[in-house]
């Protein structure tokens, strides 16, 4: 049976434990592991760009090259989804060309950075569960960092939370797939 070299390299690591990891990290291979970001970013940028509900563009304020960036914790409705143009047009509204202190601590699939913005110190994706524009992020059996929020948006029937049962995006990417690019 051949082995690929995912699990040749983590067989290595177990047999050699401590001494290859240290090798291994020494050497800034982790820096260049796929998907993988070694160290978290903070910087202040200027919003330029609002995609969607939770995904936008920023240039640093410090120089750079603009980034595309998705925030952390949440979920927001697809573009072409109910919901999907309210959600952006809030985020813009509220980000639009202001600066904003943002966290980076990781890529996701599609290599955009994962993000907790902050605006006048105000945790914006707390703001976005808040007005019932998002959900919180789930994963497993977690119902996510913002399930509070979203449960008393939900109460209160904000947002997207005035219908009796809002599809969360990623039933509604499995049921229609992505939206069409403009």
């Amino acid at each position: 049976m051949r082995l690929s070299s995912f699990s040749c390299f983590f067989n290595l690591a177990r047999s050699t434990r401590p001494a290859f990891f240290s090798l291994f990290l020494a050497s800034g291979a982790l820096l260049t592991w796929p998907g993988v970001q070694a160290a978290e970013a903070v910087y202040e940028a200027r919003v330029s760009r609002v995609h969607d509900g939770d995904t936008l563009w920023v240039q640093p304020v410090e120089g750079g090259r603009s980034r595309k960036l998705r925030i952390d914790g949440i979920d927001a409705p697809e573009i072409c989804q109910a919901g999907g143009i309210a959600a952006r047009d809030a985020l813009r509204r509220r980000l639009q060309d202001q600066v904003v202190m943002v966290h980076e601590s990781r890529l996701d699939v599609y290599g955009r950075a994962l993000v907790k913005l902050s605006l006048d110190r105000e945790d914006v994706a707390g703001w976005l569960v808040d007005q019932g524009l998002a959900w919180s992020y789930r994963w497993r059996k977690s119902l996510g960092p913002y399930a509070d929020q979203e449960s008393v948006a939900r109460e209160r029937r904000l947002g997207l939370f005035r219908e009796p049962h809002p599809e969360i995006p990623g039933d509604f990417r499995k049921r229609h797939g992505p939206c069409p690019q403009s």
